[in-house]
């Protein structure tokens, strides 16, 4: 379905990453920490520009575009292949994982229905890519993104939830350095 694929590659995009099931893996610092450390390998690595990001209990949302050759696609496809394989070797490795059977029962029933995945699914295939092209449609994804938390209560005020880029917004250091979307100046993420 051409609608669920990027199509322009080197494109700024917003993205779903959705755990099978909703599973809330996320609720644990250390399945967090490694994707952080993930998106930061991308940057550095991969040449994933990343403009904002929420990683909440069972789903996270992107803005993000490449300047890469190998382009947007391929970079998504790489990141979640690998933080599928390092959270559910860490939930096997953890012995206080309280939550490991179940997990781990419900990874293997949804790798059932996906011919690539011979144990476990960890992440649901559709990214639900949106191509950002507006400043309308940039500024709302980007308050989506900031303001999830705000609405799952967990915190107050956005800037609050350190798994989120909205402390870069607003002058303070965040867990990632992400490119700011500056619509006064135009900065080169997009050409609007």
């Amino acid at each position: 379905m051409a609608g669920h694929r990027i199509i322009n590659q080197n494109s700024l995009h917003f993205l779903t990453f959705t755990v099978v099931g909703w599973v809330d893996v996320f609720t644990r610092k250390k399945y967090r920490d490694i994707f952080i450390d993930s998106l930061k390998y991308c940057i550095e690595h991969k040449e994933l520009l990343i403009f904002s990001y929420v990683i909440m209990s069972n789903h996270i949302h992107l803005i993000v575009r490449t300047d890469s050759q190998a382009g947007l696609s391929a970079i998504i496809r790489d990141l979640k292949t690998f933080t599928s394989k390092s959270i559910i070797k860490a939930i096997l490795e953890n012995p206080g994982e309280s939550r490991s059977e179940w997990m781990l029962r419900l990874f293997k029933f949804y790798a059932k229905f996906n011919k690539n995945n011979s144990k476990y699914q960890f992440w649901q295939q559709d990214n639900k890519p949106i191509e950002l092209v507006s400043l309308k449609c940039i500024n709302q994804k980007l308050d989506y993104i900031h303001l999830n938390p705000v609405k799952a209560e967990i915190v107050e005020l956005p800037e609050h939830y350190l798994y989120s880029s909205a402390r870069n917004y607003i002058g303070q250091q965040g867990l990632i350095e992400v490119e700011i979307l500056d619509f006064r100046n135009n900065i080169g993420y997009i050409d609007l």
